[in-house]
């Protein structure tokens, strides 16, 4: 096994990456979705796109994008809401099969991860064909687990180039750069595929010539710490020579939980960042209820476009899982960030976890989804029915919300197993409708 800092001689490295992963769950889990386009996100005015599916994708919609404007590019899309539990469940069975394969994985998200595939000294002699073989058994296996989700799955030296390879051949594919061609493989690409490297910083570089990994290798060490600085200077340099010794980290017990995005362009608007906010902030929420957890600390990460990186933190009085209050604050603290240059990466953690809530005793938790509640008899209890939602129905069986409002929700009743369903529109109130449970 490698020690830290020692670059390798072997592609021992794999990045895996499942494809448009959230929207991919949905058409596994929806026949009538299948082969069209799927956007998840938020849905209200102010939402942002987490995932499009490959068919949403053609009509140019992308994460972090503004709902609206999916709904422009893409109308005939459906739009859904998310089910963080399907994604969760389906992301530990993946991260499962990969610890079967080596001690070192280091989760990136709940759809991407890195492995060391020569964490043990017997594993130090695998050769290209033998990894190639691994890589093509893991991609099977991600897609018999997962009942047909598709991976991209990159194997190197390092992680960086891992990492590119896994876009290489993407969606459901698989790409090994062989020892020694490492820089070969990076000397045409654009300089954006280095980390680091965004839409400011390529525009530096283009003012100097600078468009491809080759001409970034050109211009000397002193002269790119000149136009980026020492330490984003001296990154660029080593990382366009394919010098990448970042081990790959074994997950730790959690101490916070966090979620953030990178954006394809640096966003300034602060409108579209806001909505980014809130939306992260609701996906933290999630997590934490998922796992009976709540926090007392709440951080806002953002990346500028010159690749600082700044946090801002604030402390409740005491731990809290309502989306509302996590989302207010991390706004708040948006507001003290000069975003006039763009941001590149925002994310929003919680820390300081108990597990238990000091709710305010005037106010009602906050749903975690976006959603229409429909009117029902002061004497029970208001339900939300949130686009995307697993429900069942005692006379028509299991099904999942295409819409609500108005007092009626419309249901869609198939399962993944099923041929593509039935559509019915129902009162909300309806006694024999409630939430359902996700699929194993």
């Amino acid at each position: 096994m490698p020690e830290n800092g020692a670059m390798r001689g072997q592609a021992t490295i794999m990045h895996l990456d499942l494809d448009a992963f959230f929207a991919s769950v949905e058409q596994r889990d929806k026949p009538s979705l299948r082969g069209k386009p799927v956007i998840v996100g938020g849905l209200g005015p102010r939402g942002v796109v987490s995932t499009a599916s490959y068919e949403a994708r053609v009509f140019g919609v992308r994460s972090a994008m503004r709902m609206v404007e999916a709904r422009s590019r893409c109308p005939h899309a459906a739009f859904l809401a998310g089910r963080f539990a399907a994604y969760r469940a389906t992301s530990s069975a993946v991260m499962a099969r990969l610890r079967q394969l080596s001690p070192l994985v280091e989760s990136l998200s709940l759809d991407e991860a890195f492995v060391d595939l020569a964490a043990e000294p017997a594993d130090d002699s695998l050769d290209v064909r033998e990894m190639r073989q691994i890589g093509e058994r893991v991609r099977a296996d991600v897609a018999s687990i997962t009942g047909g989700l598709t991976a991209s799955v990159g194997l190197a030296s390092s992680k960086l180039l891992a990492k590119i390879a896994s876009e290489i051949n993407k969606p459901d594919g698989l790409y090994l750069v062989e020892p020694g061609s490492e820089q070969d493989l990076l000397a045409p690409m654009p300089v954006s595929v280095i980390p680091g490297i965004g839409p400011a910083t390529s525009e530096r570089l283009r003012r100097v010539g600078v468009l491809s990994v080759a001409e970034l290798r050109r211009v000397s060490l002193e002269e790119l710490q000149r136009l980026v600085g020492a330490a984003h200077g001296q990154s660029l340099y080593d990382l366009a020579r394919a010098v990448d010794p970042r081990p790959v980290v074994a997950e730790r017990e959690a101490k916070s939980v966090s979620v953030e995005d990178t954006f394809e362009a640096d966003i300034t608007d602060r409108a579209h960042l806001s909505a980014v906010v809130n939306q992260l902030s609701r996906l933290v929420a999630a997590r934490l209820r998922k796992s009976g957890m709540s926090g007392r600390t709440v951080t806002l990460k953002v990346r500028h476009h010159d690749f600082a990186t700044n946090t801002r933190s604030a402390t409740f009085a005491g731990p809290t899982d309502d989306p509302q209050v996590l989302s207010r604050m991390a706004s708040t603290l948006l507001s003290e960030i000069d975003a006039s240059d763009g941001l590149r990466l925002v994310g929003v953690g919680v820390s300081g976890l108990a597990d238990w809530v000091q709710q305010d005793l005037f106010t009602e938790p906050t749903p975690l989804a976006e959603t229409v509640a429909a009117p029902e008899p002061a004497t029970t209890t208001v339900r939300t029915w949130a686009p995307g939602m697993d429900v069942t129905h005692d006379d028509l069986g299991p099904g999942w919300v295409w819409g609500s409002g108005r007092g009626l929700v419309t249901v869609r009743f198939e399962t993944r197993y099923s041929s593509p369903g039935p559509v019915h529109t129902l009162d909300a109130s309806d006694p024999a409708l409630r939430p359902g449970t996700v699929e194993p």
